[in-house]
Parts: C-alpha cells; sequence; structure tokens
C-alpha cells in the first residue's frame, strides 16, 4: 500500500537585499548544506557534506536572444518546503520509492529592466537538484541561446567521460577535458567522495551536455541547440549533483532522478508488462514460430521484429503499414497477422522496430494500427535527439503511444533523464554501449557505474555469439551482466537464433550462434528483469564491481571482475536467516574456458560473510533462494 505523508511549510518573504544575499539549506537528515550566495549577476551554490565542501554551482549566467537580461540579480522572496513521501513504481529497481528532500524556490528580479525568474533549489539527502522558472509575460517569446551553468571544484579531480551516448568510457582529469560529454558525468572529489552530475525532466528543452568549464575547474553545461521558451513551458529541466562516498552508492541513488520528475499520467497500467525479449532477424514466418516457441518454452516475455520487416529502413518509401520484407535483409515470407495470432496463443506478445523516416511520417497512422494488430511495443530506430523539437517530438511520440496502450524503446543515442515515472510505458531505451559494441569488462563496470545512474540500459544482450568469449569476458560475466544492467525490458540472445529457426540472410552483426539449450541456459532466460530491492556492495571503479538484487524472496548477487584474479567478501546482512537460504554460485572456474560456466552449491549458515574467489577478466553469479520445506 503506497503511503504518502507530504509536509508542506512554505513562507514567502519579500527581502529586497541588494547587497550579497546568503541562504542556508540543509537535507532531511542534516548530512548535506547547501549555502546559496546572491551575487550580482550569479547565484552560487556551495554544496557540503558533512561539513566538507564537495563543489559549487554557479547559476543564472543565462543568454538570450534578445539580449533582455540587464543588471545584477535581487532577492525578492522565498518560499520553503519539506516533502516527505514514497510511491510504487510500475516496475523498477525497487517496489518502493522514497521522496525526501527541502526545497528552496527563490523569487528574482534584475534590478534594472525588473525582469522576473525563480531558481527552485532541492536538497535531497542524496544530493543536489535546482532548475530556472521563467516569468510567462517577461519572457514570452524569448529564445534562450546558453545557460552557463557551472560546476566547480577546488582541485583537479578524475572524472569518466564519453563523448556520445553509446561511445566508449575514458578516464581523465577535468583539466584534460576536450569536446563535450553526455551526461551523467561522475566526478571523483578525493578518495573517498564520488558526485555524479546530470540532467533530469528533459520533456520540451535542449539536451545538456557538459564542456570544460570556462573559469576554475570544472564542468559547463553546454545545450545542444537553442531554447524557445514558450515550448519548453518557461522552466529547464532540472540539474543535479549527487553525492555517495562510493560510485556504487550513486547508481543505487538513482531514485532521485526519477523523483525529479512528474507522478504516472498513466491511469490504467495493467498492460505495461517487464519481460525478457528475443529478436527475431530471419524474416520469415517460420523463423518466427520457432522464436516464438523458444520464447514460450523458457519463459521469454516478447519476440521482437527487428528492422526489414516493412522495408528498408532508411528508404523513406518503406510503409510502416505494411509487411513488405526488406529482400537484403530476408527473403520471407512472412505472414506477420498469422505470426501474431500464433503469439497470442502461445501468450507470447509481438514488438516491432520502426525507424524514425517512417515514424515521423506516419507515427499517427501506425499506432492504432498496431494497436488493431495486437502488437504490444515499438522499438523506435535512430530516433533525432539533442535538439529541443526533437525532444519535444520524442516525448510527445511516447505520450501518443500511451493511449494506444503501446510500450516504447528508442534505440540509438537517446538517454533517459526520468520520463518512465512520468509515462512508464517508456519501458528502456539505448544510450549505451551495449554487446553490440563487443565492450571489455572494463567498459562494461564503467557502463555500470556511469551510465545506468540515469536509468534503464537496453544492452542488447549476447550469450553465445562467438564476441562473448573473444571479447566480453566470458558466459559467467554474461550472467553477472544480465544482473547489472538493469532494463525492464532485457533483450536477450542478440545474435543467437533458436536451434530450428532459419539462417537469417542478412542484417545486423557479422555472425550469429545457435542457442544450446542446458542448466546455464534456463538460469539465464530465469533472472528477473524487475526488482523489489537493489544494493551495491564493494568495488572499484576501474575494476570491479558487486551489486545484489532481490526479486521476491530470491537474492541474485553479481560480481563483474575485469582485473586479476581477487577475493570478494560479501556481507549476508540481506538474510535474516541464512539458514533458510540455499546458495548456488555460478562461475568460471580456474582453468576452464571462458565458454564454460560451473557450478556449485555452497554453505551458509553461521556465516556474517561470504568469500569468493573470482577469476579475472570474468564475472558470477550468486543465486540465494529459500530452501523449500
Amino acid at each position: 500500500m503506497k503511503r504518502v505523508n507530504l509536509l508542506l511549510c512554505a513562507l514567502l518573504q519579500p527581502l529586497w537585499i541588494c547587497a550579497q544575499t546568503m541562504l542556508p539549506l540543509t537535507s532531511p537528515s542534516e548530512t548535506l548544506k547547501a549555502d546559496i550566495l546572491v551575487n550580482e549577476k550569479s547565484v552560487r551554490i556551495a554544496l557540503s557534506d558533512k561539513g566538507e565542501k564537495v563543489m559549487e554551482a554557479k547559476t543564472l549566467q543565462l543568454e538570450l536572444k534578445e539580449n533582455m537580461l540587464a543588471g545584477n540579480w535581487q532577492v525578492t522572496g522565498q518560499a520553503r518546503t519539506s516533502v516527505d513521501q514514497t510511491w510504487q513504481p510500475v516496475y523498477g529497481e525497487r517496489s518502493l520509492v522514497t521522496n525526501r528532500y527541502n526545497e528552496l524556490e527563490l523569487l528574482l528580479r534584475s534590478d534594472q529592466n525588473q525582469k522576473e525568474m525563480t531558481l527552485f533549489v532541492r536538497l535531497y539527502d542524496e544530493g543536489l537538484a535546482f532548475r530556472y522558472a521563467f516569468d510567462k509575460l517577461d519572457f514570452w517569446n524569448c529564445t534562450l541561446t546558453a545557460e552557463n551553468t557551472q560546476f566547480l571544484f577546488s582541485r583537479d579531480c578524475d572524472t569518466w567521460v564519453t563523448g556520445m551516448a553509446q561511445g566508449a568510457y575514458s578516464k581523465t582529469k577535468l583539466s584534460a577535458l576536450k569536446g563535450v560529454g553526455d551526461r551523467p558525468q561522475v566526478i571523483q572529489v578525493n578518495g573517498r567522495k564520488f558526485v555524479a552530475i546530470g540532467e533530469a525532466a528533459l520533456v520540451d528543452y535542449s539536451r545538456m551536455k557538459l564542456g570544460k568549464s570556462n573559469e576554475g575547474i570544472g564542468v559547463q553545461s553546454v545545450l545542444s541547440g537553442h531554447v524557445n521558451l514558450d515550448l519548453a513551458g518557461y522552466q529547464s529541466p532540472w540539474r543535479y549533483v549527487m553525492v555517495a562516498d562510493h560510485p556504487g552508492q550513486l547508481v543505487q541513488n538513482n531514485d532521485l532522478v526519477l523523483n525529479l520528475n512528474e507522478p504516472n499520467q498513466i491511469q490504467n497500467t495493467s498492460w505495461i508488462k517487464p519481460g525478457e525479449v528475443l529478436r527475431e532477424v530471419t524474416l520469415t514466418t517460420a523463423g518466427s514460430f520457432a522464436a516464438i516457441d523458444f520464447a514460450a518454452e523458457n519463459n521469454i516475455a516478447y519476440v521482437e521484429f527487428d528492422a526489414g520487416w516493412y522495408g528498408a529502413e532508411e528508404d523513406t518509401l518503406s510503409d510502416a503499414t505494411t509487411v513488405t520484407v526488406d529482400p537484403a535483409r530476408s527473403k520471407g515470407p512472412l505472414d506477420l497477422p498469422k505470426v501474431i495470432e500464433y503469439a497470442n496463443a502461445k501468450n507470447v506478445g509481438i514488438l516491432v522496430y520502426v525507424n524514425k523516416k517512417a515514424l515521423h511520417k506516419q507515427l499517427d497512422e501506425i499506432l492504432p494500427l498496431y494497436k488493431k494488430w495486437g502488437i504490444k511495443g515499438i522499438k523506435f530506430g535512430f530516433v533525432n535527439v539533442g535538439d529541443q523539437y526533437s525532444t519535444a517530438w520524442l516525448h510527445q511520440a511516447i505520450r501518443k503511444a500511451a493511449k494506444y496502450e503501446l510500450m516504447v524503446d528508442v534505440h540509438d543515442e537517446y538517454r533517459p533523464t526520468g520520463y518512465s515515472r512520468t509515462y512508464p510505458n517508456l519501458i528502456t531505451q539505448e544510450g549505451i554501449r551495449g554487446d553490440e559494441e563487443s565492450p571489455n569488462l572494463n567498459q562494461a563496470i564503467y557502463t555500470l557505474y556511469n551510465r545506468m545512474i540515469c536509468g534503464a540500459g537496453d544492452y542488447t544482450n549476447c550469450f553465445f555469439a562467438e564476441r562473448v568469449t573473444e571479447k566480453m569476458g566470458g558466459r559467467a560475466a554474461q550472467l553477472a551482466k544480465r544482473i547489472a544492467i538493469y532494463s525492464p525490458w532485457q533483450f536477450i540472445f542478440w545474435y543467437d537464433r533458436p536451434y530450428n529457426a532459419p539462417s537469417r540472410a542478412g542484417g545486423a552483426g557479422s555472425a550469429e550462434s545457435v542457442i544450446k539449450t542446458d542448466a546455464i541456459t534456463d538460469f539465464y532466460c530465469s533472472i528477473p528483469v524487475v526488482w523489489d530491492d537493489t544494493r551495491f556492495y564493494e568495488g572499484d571503479m576501474d575494476s570491479y564491481a558487486v551489486v545484489a538484487r532481490r526479486s521476491a524472496s530470491d537474492w541474485y548477487v553479481s560480481i563483474l571482475n575485469a582485473g586479476d584474479k581477487r577475493q570478494v567478501v560479501l556481507p549476508l546482512d540481506m538474510l535474516k536467516d541464512q539458514s533458510r537460504y540455499k546458495a548456488t554460485l555460478y562461475y568460471q572456474a580456474p582453468g576452464k574456458k571462458k565458454a564454460v560456466v560451473s557450478v556449485k552449491e555452497i554453505k551458509l549458515q553461521g556465516q556474517e560473510n561470504l568469500t569468493l574467489d573470482v577469476e579475472g577478466n570474468s564475472g558470477c553469479v550468486l543465486y540465494l533462494t529459500p530452501c523449500k520445506k
């Protein structure tokens, strides 16, 4: 049952102070403190953790096409609010989310031409968030050209950056930054303190990226295009700075991004169903039946038809209202109505891929049509991202899909900012360097500690493809990644096909493998995609990670190790009574090939901690389930 306890204590005070104005704000447990200094042409927010200064944000250095801001900022009033509530997500990394913060609403006016703005500053125990609001009358028909928000540090820190949403991460210094990086960006303030700078509630504004700051040591917001303030609803997205003592805690606390978005707007969510997905690439009726049979036998919820089912995806003449197989990908035949009927009989949902060219041209036509056909969801391909109009169009398309009870997966460069809370039919998105790119385990761990702060990532998981053993740490590591990299739609066996499916004629990837059914495959298919609890334990940004997730009474502990062989000490504090649990370890045994996953039972009784040996460049999964009486 949802518990909501909302505490509001707003106080509006006219201040009319022309000199510097310092306003303090503390987090609910008083671990974080923000000192907000209004100083001439900017507002600075100094953030401290347990009395130690972490960083400073320099805000309200706005540039408008109309060049209409003149003079210094004056505080004309303030309102303070405290919120303490819990809410239940439709799905997620935990079944109950806490939303607890203190907020300062700061009313500001430029002293020369009396233009009014509001700066909202929230302080959670997990971090700082702020956004800008523009007075509608003062800023009507205006265009924002630059935001220039700076995030400044007292020393040259290590940071992890990628220039594009699907790019590789690299470790560098703030002073060595070049170009712009995608958000969120993790920065190690010192040996025991990490921050993540990002963006939440980006709906109809230009995307923020981060470049080297123009002053001091730090990063600065770089918008991906101008912002029409009318279209943006006269407010910016939230900018956040999460703070943690360990990089895994940043990911564990990623509910902050959801909390900065509006609540669920879909009244009936019974049709929104997470699950595993098997990609069908032969684009034939025979291949479809084989995929559906395999999915039904292995409790895989969906079969997805990838590019080519309605024609060449990049051809503007391809018609997404028809089933017209691209001959470069398949010789067919594909009887999609018959396939959907067969899938329904097997309790398997059908998803389809649609490229942006058809989406832009046919969206309002295909949505009711796909609903009529019985399709459950759409994967948007190669969507435009970054500028304001692309951002607004995409989120409008997600809202339109909800009207026809269609779930959505956005592929390629789109990165989430928490909109799946508001429209949970946005099940997942790519914006991630997944298995299509054959990332090594170092990159997988960077992805976990960086990209996964902002939300679910469609990782295009592989299991039998050659790249798994040649480049990606082996099959035991793939089991661990299934748990660590969260997505409510998990595409599994990305380059693999059922044993009785025909070979494909073309399509993504240079090779394909046949799925081998055995006890390990059964376990791989049985791993949940959504969770009731998530905890990050020990780890290191550059080498290893330990993640424990709970589904009902079962715990799945994922360990990824990109470095040399190591011992990992796992606390068993998630179990109230170890004697009631059976522990099974799936791992790569010493001297065994990376294609081989070994299995052994482990006794837990009487232990507070469990020590596990993990091979280098590998991974393992500890599965904890209550003993049967």
